[in-house]
């Protein structure tokens, strides 16, 4: 049976992901306390497959995601599934005060106005995932609320203390598949994507890249810049191409970037999948 990791414990929106693609139990669903835990996991063998966030439409992208696939792992990314966000205030039933709220640092953030306006006195505590939050307020003394699903306020007994708490309605999370092999056979709305090192020293570096893909009308939907770790100052770019390595004008522009790179890795080309 086909194995798949997921940033867990039960109740996070990962794990909504991994229910919405293998809704018929094709496969055995295994919960990981850290991203890269879960993507670890895929490079060590332990599972086929590994469903992470990646970037959320408010607070951008999620750095443990990027810096482990161009660092520490040699994977592909297989699909991408976009899921809209809704996130709740949850907490014990009964509760009239709150003195802490805990979840993931993205969630925090995508609701940071709204807390400030509804608790303003609440400390505001980083955990692992939203599912981890709703487990902590759970067995808490009543007084933390949790930034989750509705989900995880089912599984874990709470009540929901205010609903739709995101700062802007249009909150969607980009999730990504890693696998050991590239996709195959990539049809419909697709994208690639690779990571790179160029010549920050020499003027227009950047500039002479980016033509490669204006010249032959490849359009970009993300360029983002992560440390190197080779040096201050020194940076990697991740670049999102739209469309699949299978048409030729997207296959001769990477290959030129290919050569102009001091160090380049390409994650694949993939499907892309809407949750409504």
């Amino acid at each position: 049976m086909r194995k798949v990791g997921y940033l867990g414990p039960q109740g996070t929106y990962c794990e909504e992901i991994v229910l919405y693609l293998y809704k018929n139990n094709e496969a055995a669903l295994i919960p990981y306390n850290g991203i890269d835990a879960a993507i670890r996991a895929v490079a060590l063998g332990e599972t086929d497959e590994c469903i992470v966030p990646v970037e959320n439409s408010l607070e951008g992208s999620v750095n443990i995601t990027l810096d482990t696939i161009a660092h520490d792992v040699a994977l592909y990314i297989t699909k991408e599934i976009v899921l809209p966000v809704r996130h709740n205030l949850l907490g014990k039933q009964g509760c009239q005060e709150v003195t802490t709220i805990v979840s993931h640092p993205q969630a925090l953030a995508q609701c940071r106005k709204t807390l400030a306006i509804l608790y303003p006195q609440a400390k505001l505590k980083p955990v692992e995932s939203t599912a981890e939050a709703a487990r902590i307020v759970a067995g808490s003394d009543g007084l933390y609320a949790a930034i989750g699903s509705l989900k995880a306020a089912e599984i874990y007994g709470l009540a929901v203390l205010a609903p739709d708490i995101h700062d802007h309605q249009a909150n969607s999370t980009r999730f990504i598949g890693l696998e050991p092999q590239a996709a195959a056979c990539v049809q419909g709305k697709s994208k690639t994507t690779f990571v790179c090192q160029i010549n920050g020293e020499r003027p227009g570096s950047l500039y002479n890249i980016l033509a490669e893909f204006a010249s032959r009308e490849v359009n970009l939907t993300r360029i983002e810049s992560r440390p190197a770790r080779t040096g201050l100052g020194m940076y990697i770019f991740f670049f999102d191409l739209e469309g699949s390595l299978a048409a030729p004008n997207i296959a001769e522009a990477v290959s030129a970037v290919k050569a102009k790179c001091l160090w380049y890795k390409n994650f694949g080309s993939y499907p892309i999948v809407y949750v409504i």
